[in-house]
């Protein structure tokens, strides 16, 4: 559905640190770029970046906005929201099940050095 979703760093090397760490608690790894970092397979099913933004001007987030990766177990949701709660993020919701979601799902959130909002789910019990 979509090629990449790019995400603003305003201290790119403390971000990819952050996204190196709770992305591969996913089992993803990222190729950085100069001042960029995208994970994933851009060309295979889409990619997720974090970076300067291109026009120079400072990063900010999203209001209401949420960026959801899928895990392969609870497991993973757990090691997902610990690596990025050490590595300079901060708990938007601990790990737990989520009854409001469809497929009641167990989940985590974060909000990584910048502020933008993520989350890991899986539906595995």
């Amino acid at each position: 559905m979509f090629t990449h979703v790019m995400v603003g760093a305003n201290d790119p090397d403390k971000s990819i640190i952050f996204y190196d760490a709770a992305l591969g608690a996913l089992g993803v790894s990222g190729n950085r770029m100069g001042n960029r970092c995208f994970y994933g397979n851009m060309g295979k099913g889409g990619a997720f970046a974090v970076g300067e933004p291109i026009d120079g001007e400072p990063a900010t987030f999203a209001n209401g906005g949420t960026i959801g990766f899928g895990a392969k177990s609870r497991a993973e949701v757990d090691a997902f929201h610990a690596a990025g709660c050490a590595n300079g993020g901060t708990c938007e919701g601990k790990p737990g099940e989520r009854s409001g979601a469809p497929g009641n799902p167990y989940g985590a959130y974060l909000r990584d050095p910048d502020g933008n909002k993520i989350c890991a789910f899986t539906t595995a019990k």
